[in-house]
C-alpha cells in the first residue's frame, strides 16, 4: 500500500533531508558530478532549504510504501495561470520500477483536480534520459530548453515539460 504524508513537523523534514541525501547520490553523480550534487543538497534539500520552501508555499509529501519510506514530492500551485509546478519528485533506487512513480504522478494530478487546475509543469536535466523518456510515456510534452544559474559557479540546465490536466 502506497501512502502520501504531508510534510509539516521538524522530523518530518529531517527525514525528508536524509532521503534527498540517499537519493541524490544514487541518481544525480553520473548526470551532473559530486560536487554539483553537495552544493544543490546544501541549498535547495537540507532541512533549513527544506522549511523556508515549506514557509514559501511549497508542500512536500513523503511517499511511504510497504511501512517505509521510499520517496518524496515537492510542488508549489501558481493560482494566477492555474499551473502546478513538480519541484521533486524521487524514488529511491531500490523501490524503482514498481510503479511508485505512476502513482506518485496520479496523486499530483488528483491534487490538480481538486484545485482546478490545468496544467502542472517541471523541469528536467537535459542529460537525464531516463527521466526524460519516462515524462514523455506520461504525458508530458517537452516545450524547450531552460539554463538557471544557481549559484556556485553551477547552473541547471534543463527541459521545461509540460502536461495538461482534464
Amino acid at each position: 500500500m502506497i501512502r502520501f504524508i504531508e510534510i509539516h513537523s521538524e522530523q518530518q523534514i529531517a527525514d525528508i533531508a536524509n532521503l534527498a541525501q540517499e537519493i541524490w547520490q544514487e541518481h544525480y553523480l553520473p548526470i551532473v558530478g559530486q560536487e554539483q550534487i553537495d552544493y544543490m543538497l546544501e541549498k535547495f534539500q537540507c532541512e533549513s532549504a527544506i522549511s523556508k520552501q515549506l514557509a514559501d508555499g511549497y508542500e512536500y509529501y513523503s511517499v511511504s510504501y510497504g511501512g517505509h519510506h521510499v520517496g518524496y514530492i515537492a510542488v508549489i500551485s501558481n493560482v494566477i495561470d492555474t499551473s502546478l509546478m513538480i519541484s521533486k519528485i524521487y524514488v529511491l533506487k531500490s523501490d524503482r520500477g514498481c510503479g511508485l512513480g505512476k502513482k506518485m504522478l496520479q496523486f499530483i494530478e488528483y491534487l490538480c483536480q481538486q484545485r482546478k487546475i490545468k496544467k502542472i509543469w517541471l523541469t528536467v536535466n537535459k542529460h537525464n534520459s531516463h527521466s526524460i523518456e519516462w515524462y514523455s510515456r506520461m504525458g508530458f510534452t517537452n516545450i524547450g530548453p531552460i539554463v538557471q544559474d544557481i549559484g556556485g559557479g553551477f547552473v541547471m540546465d534543463d527541459f521545461i515539460m509540460e502536461k495538461s490536466i482534464r
